[in-house]
């Protein structure tokens, strides 16, 4: 008898994902370049299950049932390429390749013209969750044609997070809209952990918090309706942690030197060709990038002296404030992405939902909070909104707040403690509610060098000034 469903690549995603579509009651086939990773996985994890081993393209393509559908994951870019290349000539007219990796949106783009011209279905699934997720529930991000998706729509909702309003999972749009809405789901999670990190900082180094306080801070914050989330919620268990050779936390014992995949650098790159302004989270690509620079910087510190010293007010009182930074800071970060995400829609004729796009983040995926419920429910009341900083929601919250907000940074300014995605987001609030800016003597400087012109206020038109340079002092 045919299986329902095939999988490509058995790394632990693709391992999960197998597991997670098996146990929702769709028969399998696996298939991994190595045998030897399909038989050890057949011996442990699929034993017992309706799992199916090949091992070859064409025998795994012949043991599905028609139209196929099989998920490739494998690692993005030129591997996907070869996978597809490889079983185009073994598929029929109608039969679906899907991938779950973290391809770049272009790829994708490119890759479902490609073979639905053939009479072949693409579909390119932004998933998060990491591990955890693909196995008992991730957040899905599916991109391609309406046709392709709902001939996948019985499984990804059965495998999909599920919460109190329906599976975390939708049709995101055409093309790569579904990788690419992931690409900015997980540009938005660049900022948010590194504005957890910056609370840490401050926490611990100005105000010399111990692993047992930081954990009770962080699990006090994840207790609250505003910063309830995975991410706090794991930070919160981190510290509580211990090194068992040394009898430290093991997470002083971690190098602070940040990896990175790309998803975060191409939120940057495409946010820059938009014209959509993220700070928040090109400072926390830019932090990384910094913290890969161990070396350098052990090195500077020896001869690049800072402030020191430790908090002198009220601790709690200062806690509180911190918290405070970090929950506007957090919706200046989702502000930015959820602008890029309409921008983008708007360029690529995408026609995302907002409202359905924080809904589908709020289970499974790495950036599931609380408080998407609020950004769901501000695009569904207006889904033309400009900016969530515009939301009545979170108006208020930031107006009541920002005064916390703004001392939070001062200190850290005095202190010598960087933080900028903080400051990023503060920059980005203060320019955002600013009628005027200064780029009117940017706009001047430029028509001085290069005759670039400029508006005016007062009138209508185009101008341009030859500038009147002042007379030589005389000596």
């Amino acid at each position: 008898m045919a299986q329902s469903f095939g999988v490509i690549g058995l790394a632990v995603m693709g391992e999960n994902l197998a597991l997670n579509v098996e146990r929702n009651g769709f028969p399998i086939s696996v298939y991994n370049r190595s045998p030897e990773k399909t038989k050890t996985f057949m011996a442990t994890r699929a034993k017992g299950k309706n799992v199916k081993a090949t091992y070859s393209l064409e025998e795994f393509v012949a043991s599905l049932e028609r139209p196929r559908r099989i998920l490739v994951m494998v690692k993005a870019g030129k591997p996907v390429d070869a996978v597809i290349d490889q079983l185009k000539p073994l598929l029929q007219e109608g039969d679906m390749i899907i991938d779950g990796g973290n391809s770049l949106f272009e790829d994708t783009e490119r890759r479902v013209k490609d073979l639905e011209s053939t009479g072949l279905r693409f579909l390119g699934i932004g998933v998060s969750g990491g591990e955890e997720g693909a196995l008992n529930g991730p957040s899905m991000m599916p991109g391609g044609t309406k046709a392709a998706y709902e001939s996948i729509e019985p499984i990804v909702t059965q495998i999909a997070a599920q919460v109190d309003d329906g599976p975390c999972v939708t049709y995101i749009g055409p093309g790569g809209a579904g990788h690419y809405v992931k690409m900015v789901h997980n540009g938005i999670e660049y900022g948010d952990m590194q504005l957890i990190a910056e609370a840490y900082d401050l926490l611990k180094n100005t105000l010399g918090l111990n692993h047992k306080q930081l954990h009770e801070v962080f699990a006090e914050w994840n207790a609250t309706d505003e910063l309830n989330s995975f991410l706090i919620e794991i930070t919160a268990d981190i510290f509580t942690n211990i090194d068992p050779e040394t009898g430290k936390p093991l997470v002083d014992l971690i190098l602070d030197a940040a990896g990175q995949k790309g998803t975060g650098r191409w939120t940057v790159i495409s946010a820059l060709e938009l014209g959509v302004s993220i700070p928040t989270i090109t400072a926390a690509v830019n932090a990384r990038i910094m913290s890969s620079i161990k070396t350098e910087r052990v090195a500077a510190a020896k001869q690049l002296a800072g402030p020191s010293g430790k908090y002198e007010g009220d601790t709690k009182a200062f806690v509180n404030k911190i918290r405070d930074a970090l929950y506007c800071s957090k919706i200046c970060s989702y502000a930015q992405g959820m602008a890029l995400l309409s921008k983008a829609s708007e360029t690529y004729n995408y026609n995302l939902n907002l409202s359905e796009t924080a809904r589908i983040w709020k289970g499974g995926c790495i950036i599931r909070a609380g408080f998407l419920n609020k950004i769901k429910q501000a695009f569904k009341e207006n889904p033309a909104l400009p900016n969530l900083l515009l939301a009545p929601e979170f108006i208020q919250t930031i107006l009541d707040r920002q005064a916390a907000w703004r001392e939070v940074i001062s200190v850290a300014a005095q202190m010598g403690v960087p933080v900028p995605a903080f400051s990023a987001s503060l920059d980005y609030f203060d320019s955002y509610r600013r009628e005027n800016l200064p780029q009117n003597l940017t706009q001047a400087q430029r028509d001085y060098f290069g005759a670039h012109t400029y508006l005016r206020l007062d009138k209508e038109g185009v101008f341009h000034t030859e500038w009147a340079k002042p007379e030589p002092a005389k000596v």
